[in-house]
């Protein structure tokens, strides 16, 4: 069953070009981390091209999307 689940896995990630995508990282200041990574999700509305700022999926996360392409989420420290 793993055998499968992996090359599912990979299979995947490689079709939807995943496997190339730097890894995301976070930074933490005091009480607040910053996690930067590339966007992936599909946006139904028009994107500012240089800077856009929306609230995150959990509360007090702001999230920051730079050039259409890379997301920094603001957070507190858990």
């Amino acid at each position: 069953m793993t055998t499968l689940n992996s090359s599912l896995n990979s299979s995947l990630d490689s079709s939807f070009g995943i496997a190339n995508a730097p890894a995301p990282f976070m930074l933490r200041f005091g009480s607040r981390e910053l996690v930067v990574m590339r966007d992936f999700r599909k946006r139904f509305y028009a994107v500012n091209p240089v800077l856009e700022c929306d609230t995150g999926v959990d509360a007090g996360h702001l999230e920051i999307l730079l050039c259409k392409r890379w997301l920094l989420v603001l957070s507190k420290a858990k």
